[in-house]
């Protein structure tokens, strides 16, 4: 077992998990932030962006490798990058100390590689769906990942409303989760559009996980926020 699938194993698995993203935090002193993490957040979440992919350009190997030195948390990257640098970012991403990388299903024609790479060099491999992109898409990926991630809001831009249309996704992911996932663990993680009123609509409708980033950082109390987060119920269980 690797460190990053031990990390992965740990997760709780009886309550919503907080996710924080690090493109919310303070830049300029970033180790403050993660040292603030420490004890609030279940993981911790890099957004990758070349430009093309996604119209931001975010987050490189050196800043993550700077991160797992100081910090034991579960570091998930999330690759919003074009076919052409996938698969040398999935190494060099994977070499900084990444535990989980996410891929999008949009990288279609390189998913089946990208993913087997995940896996090859020891870390969780986890799938990324568009907000228009059907979630039935990631249904052939579902016996190779640990990480099931529906974006809530249009790709690489921040503070948008969340999508009327992303709880329904999260319910159809998580039946499907169920259906075909073989008993494997797949954290179901909503990503965009979170803030405090959104968090338990999406934790009814199946979230396992929710990408916080101003609902984090900027909490006016963050223990208090997070124990909020921890304490909401769990979604009814499946009508068989």
């Amino acid at each position: 077992m690797t460190n990053a699938t031990a990390r992965f194993d740990v997760l709780p698995k009886d309550r919503l998990l907080a996710e924080f993203s690090l493109w919310s935090a303070d830049l300029i002193r970033l180790a403050d932030d993660v040292a603030r993490s420490e004890g609030q957040a279940d993981v911790l979440h890099v957004d990758v962006a070349d430009g093309h992919f996604a119209p931001a350009f975010l987050f490189f190997p050196d800043q993550v490798a700077r991160v797992r030195a100081v910090t034991n948390l579960p570091i998930h990257v999330h690759l919003m990058v074009d076919d052409a640098i996938l698969i040398e970012q999935i190494r060099q991403f994977a070499e900084a100390g990444a535990d989980i990388i996410s891929i999008h299903v949009e990288n279609r024609s390189l998913v089946d590689e990208g993913l087997a790479l995940i896996a090859e060099l020891g870390c969780v491999p986890g799938v990324v769906l568009r907000v228009e992109t059907p979630v039935e898409e990631a249904a052939p990926l579902l016996d190779r990942v640990g990480f099931l991630t529906l974006l809530g809001t249009a790709i690489g831009v921040k503070g948008q409303s969340l999508s009327e249309t992303a709880t329904g996704r999260l319910e159809v992911a998580r039946r499907l989760i169920a259906e075909v996932g073989q008993g494997r663990r797949i954290v179901l993680a909503a990503d965009g559009g979170i803030r405090e009123h959104t968090v338990p609509l999406l934790r009814a409708a199946g979230a396992e996980t929710v990408v916080m980033g101003s609902l984090a950082y900027g909490a006016p109390d963050l223990a208090a926020r997070i124990a909020w987060v921890r304490g909401l119920p769990a979604p009814e269980a499946l009508a068989s």
